[in-house]
């Protein structure tokens, strides 16, 4: 199994090559030449594993050049030994909303409390022993650009770990203050965080001119480094995601929620940046028996108008709301969708990728937008649907979800209002604890957040709600912060420079 660049079809590079580089040298992303299948024999074996099993099982399809050894190292260090609340990393609850029937799979119970930790513990194991199979024998400067939760995930999944450096850049004001503390208190010595004057969007676009500068990459290399991501640009990371939904198809095999070879279910995704639900439509590619991919976006639009239209346009207002994680004008990973379904196109996906770049929109032709439609159902809503819904799902299934995860839900009761679908079941993605962004959530159940600190705030929610507040949350408030430091999107370049001790000649 190689790896192609969505924008160039010769480049040709194997697992450990795209793990370890991140990013293609062409602005491209790494993609596999093709995508492995499962049966439902597979998934029948599957069904009664641990977590980590399934993703052995997943992982060894995709990475022909690690050892099975190499592997199973990988996933056992990544998902057992108590780093995922008793080392189920992604239980599902079922709630009964209205006439719909809901699985909410919960991808919040590892050590930061947001569902990049399912793939961000991985990572760092399988990018280590491909910094090896390359033979770099340099040391990997991981860049992050982060709209909250990957930052807080990729640090601690990197933190102290051999041959790495980490800097996260955030929006200054573009996260919740939950977030902010979990970056500006984290620990180890070889981690730097630092805020940007401007949004994700001016984050994620100087993470990717870092990466293409040459000049950079040239000093980088005279003093034995080589940079590398975290973002879900680099295949490694978003590999480990495509584990979870399998892995939830199977616990509801094995739970007797599914019954038959190939039932269908739905699958309802809040997204940003497309990571998460492009892993789900490689999923569905794989033989995951899936009906419809239903995209949620918050006030930021910019992909249900793609999936509706065919046109991207980054060119509208950006609005900062209470789900942060998903205020997002540019999203990376649609990019490797397009190049699946124009059947490897990459000449016509750089051609977009350039429009982008130049004019900040394009637009599919109609038979893309049409297997587009085949496949996904897109809706957005704002701060105030985003804030009703959690209220209703608190008064009458007792149950509290983020504002993330809430905007999924109410783009969920969109799609059964439109197409009157509710007897397929549904697998809701939750993808962070209410408690990274309590303020919200607590405003949202009682109409009141004037608690006075953020942690009073978590204390409160914990009170009204009647449920613990998760130990990495609660252990935040007596953390010191290392670091405050802030720059301008111009002057990124300099704060890796400054953070790796390399001085311009």
């Amino acid at each position: 199994m190689n790896y192609k660049s969505t924008r160039d079809n010769g480049v040709s590079v194997t697992a450990a090559q795209a793990i370890a580089q991140g990013i293609c040298g062409d602005g491209g992303l790494f993609v596999p030449e093709k995508l492995p299948r499962f049966s439902y024999s597979d998934l029948c074996g599957m069904q009664h594993l641990g977590y980590a099993e399934r993703a052995e099982r997943i992982l060894t399809a995709f990475l022909t050049d690690f050892t099975p050894e190499e592997i199973r190292d990988c996933v056992v260090k990544a998902y057992t030994g108590g780093k995922f609340d008793n080392d189920n990393p992604a239980p599902f609850t079922y709630l009964q909303n209205g006439k719909v029937n809901m699985y909410m799979l919960e991808l919040w119970h590892g050590p930061t409390c947001a569902f990049k930790d399912m793939a961000l513990q991985l990572l760092p194991h399988l990018l280590t022993k491909s910094l090896q199979k390359i033979k770099s024998g340099k040391t990997a400067v991981i860049l992050v650009a982060t709209s909250g939760d990957t930052g807080k995930a990729a640090l601690e999944g990197f933190k102290d770990v051999e041959g790495t450096k980490i800097l996260v850049f955030y929006p200054e004001n573009g996260v919740s203050p939950m977030q902010k503390r979990q970056m500006d208190t984290q620990e180890g010595g070889n981690v730097s965080v630092c805020a940007i004057e401007g949004n994700f969007d001016d984050a994620q676009t100087g993470v990717k001119k870092l990466f293409t500068d040459r000049e950079l990459n040239r000093l980088l290399e005279q003093n034995g480094m080589m940079f590398s991501s975290a973002n879900s640009i680099n295949w490694g990371r978003l590999l480990p995601q495509i584990v979870y939904y399998f892995s939830v198809y199977c616990d509801l095999m094995a739970h007797g929620e599914i019954d038959r070879e190939g039932e269908e279910i739905n699958i309802v995704v809040p997204t940003g940046n497309f990571g998460n639900i492009l892993a789900a439509y490689y999923a569905k590619k794989m033989g995951l028996p899936v009906k419809k991919l239903i995209c949620a976006s918050n006030a930021n639009n910019v992909l249900t108008e793609f999936l509706n239209t065919g046109v991207y346009n980054r060119s509208r207002p950006f609005h900062t709301t209470i789900s942060p994680s998903m205020d997002i004008l540019i999203s990376s990973n649609l990019e490797r969708l397009l190049y699946d379904l124009t059947g490897g196109d990459s000449a016509k996906v750089a051609g977009w990728m350039k429009e982008l770049a130049v004019s900040g929109k394009y637009r599919v032709d109609d038979a893309v937008l049409a297997r587009v439609q085949e496949q996904f159902f897109s809706g957005f809503c704002d701060d105030e649907a985003t804030k009703a819904t959690i209220k209703e799902i608190h008064n009458t299934e007792n149950y509290v979800c983020d504002t993330h995860t809430a905007v999924a839900v109410n783009v969920y009761h969109q799609y059964v209002a439109q197409t009157d679908d509710t007897e397929t079941p549904t697998v809701v993605v939750s993808t962070a604890s209410p408690y990274k962004f309590a303020g919200s959530v607590l405003n949202a159940i009682t109409g009141d957040a004037s608690a006075a600190s953020d942690f009073d705030k978590v204390k409160e929610l914990s009170v009204v709600t009647g449920t613990p507040i998760p130990a990495p949350i609660a252990g935040l408030e007596s953390k010191p912060v290392r670091f405050c430091g802030r720059c301008t999107a111009a002057a990124m370049q300099d704060t890796v420079l400054q953070i790796t001790g390399i001085a311009r000649k």
